[in-house]
């Protein structure tokens, strides 16, 4: 695989059973890689460590005044320089192709695995932690395999120069072995502390990424409330947390450092000076003691290699552990033997709560418990939380979280409470797959979008195409309410045979939400859909609305009958304080508006949860 090549057409399937498989699990995806790094990396240190012979059989021309020998000393300097560049140049060309296509093999891996959790990731690992992982552990495991090949060549060349210099010259030759062992060890006892200081570094990044992840995503309601400088403070703190860590961290990365310095640096003072005494004695010619000089420069520069692959794999085992785990995380607990090939559908059966949809129905949940709600929203999409003993939702019988990913979101779309706009033109971000049944058109008047579609017009000019006017990334550009209304248009436009909504009018005023209520149950007249809100103005129109208390259904029925049977119904919808008794409604009045017929004169009806909050 060529760095042109990528990103690969399939990351193959990773051994996620631990950190260390993970890494040879990707080694092996690379082997043709790495065993050409490695002959370039041989040829490379094969040259290198010529040099310090040439070099000696130069000086020993010199001093024998042999010009012919002299020559061919320059004529092999001449190809062991050819040799040496070309071999680095291979080498850092092939070491690099490793690190980046071991990267984008994990991120894909990554990516891959963050789109079939969808929005149920976050609620199996932290935010910050898959940020991190993303980011700085890939950078480290793509380190560690780059580095392999090259650790590798360094050793078949520590130990062939080794091997010649006991050969050569034996007494000088022992102190050079025991030396480079030495060296070699002396770092590793200081790696583990390095490695936890790193990781109580990324652990400290990592919730601070989150932390400002999330005042970022709420600085306008924080202003609203006045709470900006209460989170930018918390920031702060995490901030300074992050900086102390970093330093503590960047002591010990000095320390190793002045160790890699300094030992060989008085390693090489000791062979010198050991080499220096045998000449001057007469027991070791002028030329051998340069020859030995320089292999030992020359085994200086593998020492270092061996040292980067030792930080490399110490950072790299936590980071590909970390990696591996969000890797092992999966939608299904088990595979259906044979997923039905046609499209998904009939009624939708949640056994965990109790929850039945009626194919063709609007059915509208209420919960007291938005994370309830939100869960049970990710359940219907079919992605059941890991090892909770949670059984999978049903569409027509069939178990949505055992049938392939493209299967069960063809079938079943779920719109989160705080959908995401990309960057683009209106036109692209409702260009999604659907049954083309409804036009774009249909879901913008639908989503009651007409005041958006001005707005988008003035700002691009007068005659401009609204449909061609760019929206600013996540529609920061744009209001809550009216992203909210683009959002749910974009879901109408892919008309599934099941949607699933969770609060779609939260951020928009009363009048507006009776509309959109109105015309989406309209348009999606003979379709499934689930809507999770305690909005009387939808729950009043839904085919059927059922109660969800204590995470299973405790009641069903149309909106008006739960007002009138139901206290914890009315307690969740009206606001109003729930008593032991279950005395009904007075059924002198239409349930959900007053005697003049006003949505706004039960108590509770349309609060502040549904006024205009465009511009929070």
């Amino acid at each position: 695989m060529q760095i042109r090549d990528l990103p690969y057409p399939d990351p193959g399937v990773p051994d996620v059973r631990s950190g260390l498989r993970f890494l040879l699990w990707l080694g092996r995806g690379q082997l043709g890689g790495q065993l050409t790094s490695l002959a370039w990396g041989t040829l490379h240190m094969a040259a290198v460590a010529s040099l310090p012979v040439v070099m000696g059989l130069a000086v020993e021309a010199a001093v024998a005044r042999s010009g012919d020998r002299l020559a061919v000393a320059a004529c092999l300097l001449l190809l062991t320089g050819v040799a040496v560049t070309v071999g680095d140049t291979m080498l850092h060309r092939t070491a690099v192709t490793n690190w980046i296509t071991a990267a984008a093999r994990t991120q894909q891996l990554l990516a891959r695995r963050t789109a079939e959790l969808g929005a149920g990731l976050t609620r199996k690992v932290a935010a910050g932690e898959v940020v991190a992982v993303s980011t700085g552990d890939i950078e480290k495991i793509g380190w560690c395999v780059e580095s392999a090949s090259r650790f590798s060549a360094a050793l078949l060349g520590a130990l062939g120069v080794c091997t010649a210099l006991l050969w050569y010259e034996p007494r000088l030759g022992l102190l050079v072995v025991l030396g480079v062992l030495l060296l070699a060890l002396t770092v590793l006892p200081l790696l583990p502390v390095a490695t936890r200081r790193a990781d109580a570094q990324r652990d400290k990044a990592g919730r601070a990424t989150e932390l400002a992840a999330d005042t970022v995503a709420g600085l306008r309601v924080l202003r609203g409330i006045g709470g900006e400088e209460l989170f930018l403070g918390r920031y702060r703190r995490a901030s300074q947390e992050v900086r102390r860590a970093s330093v503590h961290t960047a002591r010990m990365w000095a320390l190793i450092e002045a160790v890699q310095v300094a030992l060989p640096g008085l390693l090489l003072v000791v062979v010198v000076w050991r080499g220096a005494t045998l000449a001057a004695a007469g027991q070791m010619a002028v030329g051998e003691l340069v020859t030995v000089y320089g292999a030992v420069l020359f085994l200086m520069f593998p020492l270092r290699l061996f040292q980067e692959f030792a930080m490399a794999w110490s950072f790299s085992r936590p980071s590909a552990q970390r990696a591996a785990r969000v890797l092992a995380l999966r939608r299904t607990a088990g595979t259906a033997a044979h997923p039905p090939d046609t499209l998904l559908s009939g009624d939708l059966h949640d056994p965990e709560t109790g929850l039945l949809a009626r194919a063709g129905e609007c059915t509208a949940v209420v919960s007291g418990d938005p994370d309830a709600a939100g869960r049970l929203a990710d359940r219907l999409g079919g992605h059941a939380p890991d090892a909770d003993g949670e059984t999978s939702v049903l569409l027509g019988g069939v178990a949505l979280d055992e049938v392939p990913l493209a299967a069960a979101r063809a079938a079943v779309l779920v719109q989160d409470k705080d959908p995401v706009l990309l960057s683009g033109t209106l036109r692209e971000l409702l260009d999604v797959p659907g049954s083309g049944a409804v036009a774009h058109q249909q879901a913008l008047d639908a989503a009651q979008c007409a005041d958006v579609l001005r707005a988008l017009g003035r700002s691009a000019g007068p005659d401009a195409d609204p449909m061609a006017v760019n929206i600013t990334e996540r529609g920061r550009s744009l209001s809550g309410g009216q992203r909210q209304r683009l959002a749910l248009a974009r879901s109408l436009v892919a008309d599934p045979p099941v949607l699933v909504l969770d609060e779609p009018t939260s951020a928009v005023d009363a009048h507006t939400e009776a509309r959109i209520a109105e015309s989406m149950i309209r348009l999606r007249a003979g379709r499934t859909t689930v809507v999770l809100t305690s909005s009387p103005l939808v729950l009043d129109r839904a085919d059927r609305v059922v109660l969800l208390s204590g995470g299973t259904v405790t009641a069903s029925g149309t909106h008006r009958e739960l007002l009138r049977t139901e206290a914890a119904y009315r307690a969740v919808v009206s606001r109003e304080p729930l008593h032991d008794d279950t005395t009904p409604h007075r059924p002198d009045t239409a349930p959900g508006r007053g005697a003049s017929g006003d949505h706004r004169t039960l108590p509770g009806c349309v609060d502040t949860a549904h006024e205009e909050r465009e511009t929070a």
